[in-house]
């Protein structure tokens, strides 16, 4: 495939950008790879290293390839997808798409609820809960920084549970008897952070995924609330919408 350099409806950015998207489809350039820099791509195409920073820029935005500091771009890993239809735990998740979950728990303790927490749990600021931080991985990649508050009776038992090789939520209901039925979720978009950075393996100001997420028992009682921060270019959130039908 070549760039036209007539003047026409498609912009020579546009062009590099289709190019680059059929070698991906077509496996020339896999997961991981390094791709040309903006000077070969120039060369090898006969555009200006503007035009070839643009190309690229986009396609880093829509998640194709990601930036390393120093390093270069690279063909990003395929995403996975979580679906927003369903309550799943992580480990189901990754499981059911045939990878390998992992967590590695970074701290376990009892601590008092902040402002925001008590809130969503409907308790009081600065009641004791149960409070888990985890690393999440999918085939020992780095996928999400999570941290979960969680408020029941007998809550601090939890300290004694082995949370990085069992499930939360299929412990909750198979050890604890609390059946989660629903949850309400936000979405943020934002950038990866310093202190995040290390954990997730990314580079400072990385594209991330931030979520809140308040599950309820079915006594329509919050027991959890989980803020979490994904890996822009290795994550997906997928729903499905329905319009209602106007009355006539």
């Amino acid at each position: 495939m070549h760039i036209s350099h007539r003047k026409g409806p498609l912009p020579r950015y546009y062009q590099l950008k289709e190019i680059m998207r059929e070698k991906i489809n077509a496996q020339e350039w896999k997961s991981g790879d390094l791709i040309p820099s903006e000077r070969e791509l120039s060369e090898q195409y006969g555009i200006s290293r503007m035009t070839a920073r643009q190309a690229i820029t986009e396609l880093v935005n829509e998640g194709l390839f990601y930036r390393e500091q120093g390093k270069g771009t690279f063909v990003s890993r395929h995403k996975i997808t979580q679906q927003l239809i369903h309550l799943t735990g992580f480990t189901e998740d990754i499981s059911a798409r045939g990878q390998r979950p992992a967590t590695r728990v970074l701290s376990a303790q009892m601590c008092p609820a902040d402002e925001t927490t008590a809130e969503h749990l409907r308790i009081k600021t600065g009641q004791m809960i149960f409070t888990l931080r985890r690393l999440r991985l999918a085939n020992d990649e780095p996928l999400a920084l999570e941290v979960s508050h969680l408020n029941f009776i007998g809550c601090e038992k939890l300290l004694e549970e082995d949370l990085e090789h069992n499930s939360l939520y299929q412990l909750l209901e198979n050890t604890y008897g609390l059946t989660l039925i629903e949850a309400e979720q936000e979405l943020e978009a934002g950038l990866i952070s310093n202190k995040e950075a290390d954990l997730l393996q990314m580079p400072i100001g990385s594209p991330a995924l931030y979520t809140c997420r308040t599950a309820y028992t079915e006594r329509n009682l919050p027991i959890e609330y989980a803020r979490s921060i994904y890996c822009g270019h290795k994550y997906i959130f997928y729903t499905s919408l329905k319009r209602e039908q106007l009355l006539s």
